[in-house]
Order: C-alpha cells, then structure tokens, then sequence
C-alpha cells in the first residue's frame, strides 16, 4: 500500500515537449491493479505524441506505454492471475472486445481502443493503475529492464508473423535501431538470412555480433536490383518510419516478396511507388498496426534468453533525470533509453 499521495510523472503538457511534474497516485478501481513502475522505455511513438503528431493522443496524457514493474495492490473486485510482488510487463492496448474489428480477432484495429501511456495515463511514472488483463508475469530470470522491452518485441513479432518468413529466405532489414534489432533477431531465428542497412556503425556492430544479421551495410552500398531478375530480398522489413526508406524497401524486393513497413511515418507522408513495379513483381506490401496476440509470445522469448536482450538498453536514468534522458533520446545516438523511476 502506497503512504505518499503524490508520484513524479513525465507528461505532454504542450506541443513540443514532455514535462516532469507531480500527480496525485492513481486510485485503484475494480478489474484494476496498481503497479509500482521499475522500468520505462523511452519510444518513437513519445516523440510524436510530444509533437502533436498522434491523432488519438490525449492531451496532458502521462506517456510511458513500454513498461514494467511490481504488482503493488489489487482491487478487492478485481480477479488477476498475478498477485502482489509479481514482477510484470504491460499490454498496453486494450480493445473494447464489442465492435466488428474485436469480434472478428481484429481487437488492434478496435475503433474503441484505448491506449496506457497514449490514451489514457501510463507508466513513465513511479505509479500507474491499469487493467488486470493489461498485466502479464514474466519468468524469474527475466529483468525489470528486459521485461520492460516485451511491448516493442510483441510489436515486432506482429510484423514477423506478417513477413511469413519461410528457412532459408533471404531478409532485408531496414534500419537497426531497437525495433529493427528485434526484427534482425526474430527474423534469423525464423530461418531467414538477414541483411542491415543502417547508418549508425556502432549499431551495425550490434546487429552483427549480437542479434544474428549476416551482413550489415551503411545506406548506399548495396546496389540497385532488378527483382524480376531474381535479385533482391524474399521479405523487407522498413522500420524507420521514413518515405525514402519505404520507397527503398519495395524497390529491394525480390519478384513475388513481400515488403512490411513496421515503421511509424509521420501523418503526412507520402512515398512514390510505381503501380506497374508492383503488378511486375507481384509484391505484398503490409504493414504492423501495435501487437495483436504478441503479448505472451513475447514474455516467453524473453524468458528462453536466447539472445541478449539486455544489450537494446544503452542508457538508463532515474525518472527525476528526465530532461536529460530526453535529450539523450532525441540526439539519437543510443539504443533504448529506460527510465527507472
């Protein structure tokens, strides 16, 4: 039980930026648990929220929707599976489980979706209260820091499962920041041969000695292709959220490959893809929309420690060290940034 009525937090107060202050804890409510907060990711989805570039973004919103921490108290009309002390990671989309979307096992396109940490108030905060069905333990050799990475993975193995890699396939990803690493190492433990383009060296280095690429190159080294020819990639990943690396994803495509833009593009955007190329080539071109049923598939590749997960943490900072943690963030030359409240 919480003595101290007040947390520090990290909101989107205004257009341009995310502030610390105080709030008041959260009460807990029935179907709720109250979660002590031990590690929070800083993501690319803040940073559009705090430039107003998130439609259903909720101003004065507590950010923080890639989180984890300790079961502190349990409603007394809430049935969990966890209980209290459990470390746990966080679902952080919740479905309205009636519209069409959720009745046809579609719940991430829910026209009623609520978001903790977009929608409503999350955990870059020392306490947050969230739906029991939100919560998921996770294994005992697992980390705080580490279980606070399950909500990416799960995003990243929504997009895997949309790549339907088969062994042996060739695999281009683009982009090897933390989203692109998981995919780099879903991706060769699915059996495919995976290919980095990335401009940040200190990342190639990681893709290739820690998260299973074959090879890793700078953007405009590897030559144009012709995918009718046979050249190209099988699946291509873009998971930077750029046009010009959209664009670059369909024209490495092999003939009959499919492209998956798991990036997130600013609202605005727009590329420039020749129709005939794709009729040509007979490309599937996809995308990832949050984590539909990745949640638990997540926690358990966590859990079987197979790759170093620990190695996407590059900065950690205390949540008081926000402004700090935020310009870390913004200078881009880390990987994940955790905010340990």
């Amino acid at each position: 039980m919480c003595t101290s009525k007040e947390m520090k937090v990290a909101s989107w107060q205004n257009v341009g930026g995310i502030e610390l202050m105080k709030k008041d804890i959260p009460t807990v409510m029935p179907g709720e648990v109250l979660v002590k907060v031990a590690a929070s990711g800083i993501c690319g989805t803040d940073l559009h929220i705090s430039r107003g570039e998130t439609p259903h973004a909720t101003k004065k919103v507590v950010i923080g929707h890639e989180f984890s921490g300790y079961v502190q108290e349990i409603h007394p009309d809430t049935k969990a599976l966890v209980k209290v002390g459990d470390l746990v990671s966080i679902d952080p989309n919740m479905p309205c489980n009636q519209c069409a979307f959720c009745r046809n096992q579609k719940y991430h396109l829910c026209n009623h979706l609520f978001c903790i940490g977009v929608t409503v108030d999350g955990g870059m905060s020392q306490y947050v209260s969230v739906p029991a069905r939100a919560v998921i333990a996770v294994p005992s050799n697992v980390t705080a820091e580490v279980a606070s990475l399950a909500e990416p993975l799960s995003c990243v193995v929504h997009a895997i499962d949309q790549g339907k890699i088969k062994t042996g396939d060739s695999v281009l990803v683009i982009g090897a920041g933390p989203i692109g690493l998981m995919a780099i190492a879903l991706a060769s433990n699915s059996g495919g041969r995976v290919t980095v383009i990335e401009p940040n060296e200190m990342r190639r280095q990681k893709a290739l000695e820690i998260f299973g690429a074959s090879e890793a190159y700078a953007p405009g080294v590897l030559p144009p292709v012709d995918g009718t020819l046979g050249e190209g990639y099988d699946v291509v990943f873009e998971c930077v959220g750029r046009p010009n690396t959209a664009e670059d994803a369909v024209n490495f495509a092999k003939a009959g490959g499919i492209v998956v833009w798991v990036g997130v593009a600013k609202v605005e955007d727009r590329v420039s893809i020749s129709p005939f190329d794709i009729y040509r080539k007979e490309l599937t071109i996809t995308s990832t929309y949050t984590n539909p049923y990745g949640i638990d598939r997540a926690v358990k590749i966590l859990g079987e420690n197979k790759v170093d997960w620990s190695a996407l943490v590059s900065h950690s900072f205390k949540l008081s060290e926000f402004d700090e943690a935020w310009k870390v963030f913004l200078a881009g030359t880390g990987l994940k940034v955790v905010i340990k409240p």
